[in-house]
């Protein structure tokens, strides 16, 4: 099978689901064609049967804002002619659904017929997908899918809700781990995060609003209060200065440290003794379930897509949005019982294993693949 993938390749959720979806579909032997306007970050090495191609946007005095969308759909189109594609499979719906969306219906009239298969991956539906300015063609551009994917049974009913998506027939398909890859043998370098007596809380996002930097920030003071601990802070976003800035405020940056981006956080996390991931909302919370395969409990908020990674009081814990408070509790307990960490460190591996695992996840959308195809019979996987 020859599929195209469309993603943004920056960090974040979506590009790295997608990624590694590509490598893992290349490994079981389909041909697997990137098409964005840069490399994902992480497509860092050559994988055999995968390809990738640069989305040109040329600048002309006239365009105050370059057509991406416009520039997409045409490398789409083009890759997929040439190609000989049968799937053009896009994650996040604006504007790679709508590019797609282009392209699978320029290639109809030249008697190509691809197929356009979409993965809903959160932001795309609950904050960019409801602006005004781009809620009338995200539920176009959905409902002219040929097939429809969310990450989370969350976040499937939220789009039915929201887009008032009666067309929607949305299989649910969750974010995937290898693990090979996340596993607590790579905690070689813990001692040059923290000392040997501290434990290692850590949180790893994009730094923005929605993933409340601040209560991290408030979490960590209270735990650090109760138990020798160590907050490490990875990735990048508008939210790290000023959560720089509280934990000087609180005289308590001498326990926080900031990294930065990492393009591999597999090593991070395996050294990593608790998880923070108290958002706003998550749609599903792919860098939770890395943290519970690499055997580090997650302690966040509930109520969204995280309560079906997160085993609440088995693979650690969830929590109001915002209850600081609570949250730290729940913290304070596990890395305070040596023997309750234990349990919730090896049950966080057993669930990341056991339902995540790329090679239970990835069949379902080689399933999807022939039945969009029209070389299986259609079984939805929605419920």
């Amino acid at each position: 099978m020859k599929i195209g993938i469309t993603c943004y390749p920056t960090y974040g959720g979506s590009g790295a689901v997608a990624t590694e979806l590509g490598i893992e579909l290349a490994d079981r032997g389909h041909e697997v064609h990137f098409i964005s306007y840069a490399q994902p970050f992480r497509l860092t090495h050559f994988h055999e049967r995968v390809f990738f191609h640069e989305v040109e946007v040329n600048r002309y005095p006239l365009f105050e804002y370059p057509p991406y969308s416009l520039a997409l759909a045409v490398t789409m189109h083009e890759v997929a002619k040439r190609e000989k594609l049968d799937i053009l499979h896009v994650h996040y719906a604006i504007p790679h659904a709508t590019a797609g969306w282009i392209a699978r219906d320029m290639l109809h009239e030249t008697g190509h017929d691809v197929k356009l298969v979409t993965t809903l991956h959160g932001t795309d539906i609950t904050l960019v997908g409801q602006d005004p300015s781009y809620w009338a063609i995200t539920k176009f551009s959905i409902e002219k899918s040929d097939r429809l994917t969310a990450v989370s049974r969350w976040l499937r009913d939220q789009t039915i809700d929201d887009f008032a998506c009666s067309k929607c027939a949305i299989d649910v398909i969750p974010n995937f781990i290898d693990p090979a890859v996340y596993n607590r043998d790579q905690a070689t370098g813990r001692n040059a995060l923290a000392n040997p007596e501290e434990k290692v809380v850590m949180h790893i996002s994009n730094f923005r609003q929605v993933k409340r930097i601040p209560d991290v920030i408030e979490i960590f003071r209270r735990i650090q209060e109760k138990v020798p601990a160590r907050l490490i802070l990875v990735g990048d976003g508008p939210q790290r200065q000023p959560a720089e800035d509280l934990a000087d405020e609180f005289g308590i940056s001498d326990r926080v440290v900031s990294l930065g981006k990492f393009e591999s956080v597999s090593e991070l996390l395996a050294c990593a003794d608790l998880f923070l991931l108290p958002s706003e909302q998550e749609s599903f919370g792919l860098v939770a379930l890395e943290a519970q395969a690499s055997g580090s409990p997650v302690v966040g908020s509930g109520s969204t897509g995280l309560a079906e990674v997160v085993e609440h009081g088995v693979t650690g814990a969830l929590h109001d949005v915002g209850d600081t408070e609570a949250m730290a509790a729940s913290a304070i307990e596990v890395l305070s019982d040596g023997d309750l960490w234990r349990r919730q460190s090896e049950a966080a591996i057993h669930r990341a294993v056991e339902n995540f695992a790329a090679a239970k996840v990835i069949p379902r959308y080689e399933q999807l693949y022939d039945e969009v195809l029209g070389n299986a019979s259609s079984e939805t996987s929605a419920a």
